[in-house]
């Protein structure tokens, strides 16, 4: 399936920047949806040429839908398959509430696409004038799934030091688990929100390409990643504790996982996990059993923890998983669309 990730943000926050800096890295296919709050979709004329498929909802908020049917419809669209995009990216306008945009993504009846975060974008110089005034901190801050603080190098240091503290405790009395992430020049690393598909532009891409994405190069935090292979079938319960929990500072954790069933039976899932947001689903014929395993990716990722976390949750498992575990992963397989029974060998 396909991830669909929300680009929300206030009026001026650097959207539309973060939005053509994650396009900026070669090898990924990208669909964008553009959501302007004008009859005419101005935003949608500011994107750079690398959109590999673009659609827009102009004259009115993507999040005052009556329903998700215009949406649904779009996403149907940028999902067919000849499209072979690899996320799809929906730019709300600044009037959106990320709270209303989270359930239409999570409860679109579109298929081929899975509710793949949301992404707030937050003006560091005026935020505490605009948004979060005060009083209770803004709703918004609990749909999100990670916070970017854009403008950074706009304040002076001591300055930006406790700007990001109490931003960071506002969205914490909120949502626990968000990671709060200072940028400047609305540069991200594109591997925290979607996968990168390959290092290089394919040889049929266009030149004008691959200079639009230079031109559009800035320079990203340094995003850590672990890797640990599972060879064998391991219990569904570990695993399912595991991205309950996930190891400090990993953000995303995706990868095929083989788990032991009752009666001696195995099955293969991918896994992707995005924040909170957990999704399992049949790996595909061309998913190759030998690169079975798990990778966590994030900003602050403390590699010795995180190895030895998913170490523990992918131990080989010689005996069968109890009745509690198997509920588990049942009722995760129907919140992710199923019941679902992978690959059974």
């Amino acid at each position: 399936m396909i991830p669909v990730i929300a680009l929300t943000g206030h009026l001026g926050a650097g959207k539309t920047s973060v939005l053509n800096q994650l396009l900026s890295r070669p090898g990924t296919r990208v669909g964008v949806i553009i959501n302007d709050a004008g009859a005419i979709n101005v935003d949608a004329g500011l994107l750079t040429s690398q959109v590999d498929a673009a659609e827009s909802i102009a004259g009115g908020c993507v999040c005052c839908l009556n329903d998700s049917g215009p949406l649904d419809e779009l996403l149907e669209k940028l999902s067919a398959p000849r499209l072979r995009l690899d996320a799809i990216i929906v730019e709300t306008s600044g009037l959106a509430d990320p709270v209303n945009v989270a359930q239409l993504l999570r409860f679109s009846r579109a298929d081929n696409v899975r509710f793949g975060g949301i992404v707030d974008v937050l003006d560091a110089v005026e935020h505490e004038r605009t948004v979060d005034t005060g009083g209770l901190p803004p709703a918004r801050y609990a749909a999100t799934s990670l916070v970017l603080v854009n403008k950074m190098d706009l304040l002076e240091p001591a300055a930006a030091t406790a700007t990001l503290e109490r931003i960071t405790a506002r969205v914490r009395e909120r949502n626990a688990l968000a990671p709060v992430l200072p940028i400047a020049h609305a540069a991200v690393a594109p591997e925290l929100v979607f996968d990168v598909a390959n290092e290089q532009d394919p040889e049929d891409q266009l030149p004008l390409a691959e200079l639009a994405r230079a031109s559009h190069h800035r320079h990203t935090p340094h995003v850590h990643a672990v890797t640990v292979p599972c060879p064998e079938p391991t219990d569904p319960g570990a695993v399912l504790d595991l991205l309950a929990s996930p190891p400090p500072g990993a953000y995303r954790l995706k990868g095929v996982v083989p788990f032991r069933l009752a009666g001696g039976r195995r099955a293969r899932y991918r896994v992707n996990v995005v924040g909170r947001t957990v999704h399992f689903e049949p790996p595909g014929p061309s998913a190759d059993p030998s690169e079975d395993g798990l990778v966590a990716v994030g900003m602050e990722l403390c590699a010795e923890q995180a190895t030895a976390a998913l170490r523990a949750a992918l131990s080989p498992s010689t005996q069968e998983p109890s009745a509690r575990s198997l509920t588990r992963l049942e009722r995760q397989l129907i919140l992710s669309g199923g019941p679902q029974r992978g690959e059974i060998s």
